[in-house]
């Protein structure tokens, strides 16, 4: 019999950054519990070809809560820190390209919201 290495896809959420796409997937196991999931994908170009380069992070219940606050504080840290005031402004307003449906203008988070699981 052969096995299924497949874990079954509970949700997932795709976020688009130039030639980056990033999947936020949560999934679970055998015994029914859950992890998520954070993949980058890279396109890349080689031999007339496209191709994606791909990096993953595995990330158990258990250590939801410190990733959350380490990711938090990372981010706090480079807005206090190191952006300055019109970059940061920059971030929170940015300008939105004509081509774009206002939908999608109007779903961008601001960074002023702080991470949060639900």
């Amino acid at each position: 019999m052969e096995e299924n290495n497949e874990k079954a896809e509970i949700y997932s959420q795709r976020v688009r950054a130039g030639k980056r796409t990033y999947f936020f997937d949560v999934k679970s196991t055998r015994s029914n519990d859950f992890y998520v999931t954070i993949t980058e994908s890279k396109r890349k170009f080689k031999d007339d070809e496209f191709s994606y380069e791909k990096h993953k992070i595995f990330l158990y219940k258990e250590d939801f809560v410190k990733f959350m606050e380490a990711l938090q504080g990372t981010i706090d840290h480079v807005k206090s820190e190191l952006l300055t005031e019109e970059a940061l402004a920059s971030l929170e307003n940015p300008t939105v390209s004509s081509e774009l449906p206002v939908a999608v203008a109007e779903a961008e988070v601001s960074f002023d919201e702080e991470l949060k699981w639900e």
